[in-house]
């Protein structure tokens, strides 16, 4: 029964669509547990999702380019993901507008905090300095912050594994922290959560509302220009 099983698998794994259906399950699922425990943020679906695969991946001693040649269609999908963030962001241009000054100022401060509390935090727990420069553009979208890593000597395999996991952290307690601080405004509540923790926040943010949603899908935008402007500008200043 077992050497049938083992065939059973060998043949599904040869099939690219596999993992395409294995990642849309974990998501699915995920979400599933997600609604059933009344939407609680730490509770959140793309960890659940990423738990679950790689819990498959370690029961069958798969590997990661395996998984990514079968389900690189739903990487494909983030780009078209991230442009049709740009209709909330329409439908809620005249906030925006009226919000410019402090929204630039806000993600300039982020931008920045982000980056240095990373790097100093790293470096006085012994970090390489190669780990450290990772580190800094944690806060930024994915392909971006790799960019960026690789730009200023850092490694970009490390920096993508920091950017997801700052983003799940950041979806999974940052609501919990804007109630904390008494953070009530949609808009700075989707400031917080985009710049924070880029495309996973985001995601969260729209649970709250298409304007927290919005202001959300701004701050990963802004905040992935701000530093890839500011940091290597930083670095050169610094003579790092």
């Amino acid at each position: 029964m077992k050497r049938e099983l083992q065939e059973i698998w060998v043949y599904l794994a040869a099939n690219p669509l596999l993992w395409l259906t294995v990642t849309l399950v974990a998501y699915q699922a995920g979400l599933w547990l997600y609604r059933r425990l009344g939407c609680r943020p730490v509770v959140n679906p793309v960890l659940l999702a990423i738990i679950l695969i790689g819990a498959l991946l370690f029961a069958t001693d798969g590997s990661y380019d395996d998984y990514f040649a079968g389900a690189q269609f739903v990487h494909f999908l983030l780009g078209p993901a991230t442009v049709a963030l740009a209709v909330p962001l329409y439908r809620q241009f005249h906030r925006v507008r009226r919000a410019a000054l402090p929204l630039a100022l806000a993600i300039l401060a982020g931008s920045l905090s982000a980056a240095l509390s990373a790097m100093g935090l790293s470096w006085l727990l012994g970090a390489s300095w190669q780990s450290v420069v990772s580190l800094a553009p944690k806060s930024v979208t994915t392909p971006v912050a790799m960019g960026i890593a690789e730009k200023l000597g850092g490694l970009p395999s490390l920096t993508a594994v920091l950017v997801i996991l700052t983003g799940i952290i950041g979806a999974s307690l940052g609501p919990w922290v804007l109630r904390l601080a008494r953070v009530r405004d949609p808009r700075a509540q989707g400031l917080g959560l985009g710049a924070a923790a880029h495309g996973i926040g985001t995601a969260q943010a729209f649970q709250a509302g298409e304007v927290t949603g919005a202001f959300s899908s701004l701050a990963m935008g802004l905040n992935a220009l701000a530093t890839a402007i500011l940091l290597p500008l930083l670095f050169r200043w610094a003579g790092w």
